[in-house]
């Protein structure tokens, strides 16, 4: 399985670019925010991927971070939404939105997204926040001094660093947005995810 790209960009179409990679051009759908963060045409991209495999069509997602690969993965798990509709939710929101909807339970903002009526937003955050528990990302969570904090850009990917090595949702979550109250907006990444590593492990 193809996990991760690195080459130069050839084409840039709506919903997708070509990436060059050592002379083999690789067709990669991405979200419309995906295609405008990883450059213009010529430029060098590394890009995080995913095999969708169907009866007749095989398709190589592209995402710009992992954390939106996590949420891709995450989004495509749910009855009703494949991985068009995936990437449509991911062009309308961030990752960071993502989780603040599920959270919250926010099938409006879900429902923002091309082709996602208010029923299936509806079971997507229904869905997904029984998979995912306590989001980091809910500038809500928490309770005294905390409360209200805004999660650090890098709340996201700190997660999915945790998910990668192995945490349960739900216990990644926590101990980020654990970390992230802790050490605040200036925070780097890997500060974040040490922090967050301790956080896990008391």
């Amino acid at each position: 399985m193809i996990a991760k790209l690195t080459g130069t960009i050839d084409e840039v179409g709506t919903d997708n670019i070509v990436l060059d990679v050592r002379g083999v051009g690789y067709l990669v759908f991405a979200s419309s925010r995906t295609i405008s963060a990883i450059g213009g045409i010529g430029d060098g991209a590394t890009i995080y991927t995913e095999m969708q495999v169907s009866e007749n069509d095989m398709r190589l997602m592209g995402f710009a971070s992992g954390s939106e690969r996590d949420w891709f993965r995450l989004l495509i798990s749910v009855q009703g939404v494949g991985g068009k509709v995936a990437l449509a939710i991911l062009s309308a929101l961030e990752p960071g939105e993502i989780s603040r909807a599920v959270a919250t339970g926010d099938k409006a903002m879900v429902a923002r997204a091309n082709g996602v009526g208010p029923k299936l937003a509806l079971r997507i955050v229904n869905e997904l926040k029984d998979k995912v528990g306590g989001i980091a990302t809910d500038p809500i969570a928490g309770s005294g001094s905390d409360a209200g904090h805004a999660p650090s850009s890098n709340s996201a990917d700190a997660i999915s660093a945790l998910l990668n090595l192995g945490f349960k949702p739900a216990d990644a979550s926590a101990a980020v947005a654990a970390a992230d109250a802790e050490a605040g907006e200036g925070a780097t990444l890997d500060a974040l995810v040490r922090l967050a590593l301790k956080k896990a492990a008391r």
